[in-house]
């Protein structure tokens, strides 16, 4: 596909729309969570639930595309907060594996539970409508660049 200058602005101006949504609803997340626990975290514990824990750090990081350090770092709040538990790789003893606590699942809850009556206050019918229309193809969009990052 050749990119003209039309499609080049499309592109940009899609992605850029999609960054102020991201902007604003981590905004609204980080307000509706606990001082010290920022939405990057609350992003490790959804990671886990959505595609399974028993994850080492490295794999962790790679996924939220961040450093070693700053992902030992962030599971250091976690573990410290009782949130996860980080154990031996039963298959490597050097290795460590990132595993939910039931105080992480259940803070998960809550925080996905504060997070939608701040939206719910805000996001009205039409809204509403938006988000069903789009949504197949936002996650549609996302697998893509998963697979091609």
């Amino acid at each position: 596909m050749t990119k003209t200058k039309d499609t080049s602005a499309e592109i940009f101006g899609f992605f850029t729309e999609i960054g102020i949504i991201n902007q604003l609803s981590t905004a609204l997340l980080a307000k509706s969570l606990p001082d010290g626990v920022h939405p990057s975290h609350f992003s490790i514990l959804n990671h886990l639930v959505r595609t399974g824990e028993g994850k080492a750090p490295v794999r962790i990081a790679a996924a939220m595309q961040v450093t070693k350090n700053t992902m030992t770092h962030s599971l250091k709040v976690l573990e410290d907060r009782g949130f996860i538990e980080v154990k031996p790789d039963p298959d490597d003893g050097r290795a460590k594996l990132v595993y939910l606590t039931l105080d992480g699942r259940r803070f998960r809850e809550e925080a996905i539970q504060n997070v939608t009556a701040m939206f719910e206050r805000i996001i009205g019918p039409e809204q509403i409508s938006i988000m069903r229309r789009t949504h197949d193809d936002l996650a549609s969009m996302r697998r893509h660049l998963d697979d091609n990052r």
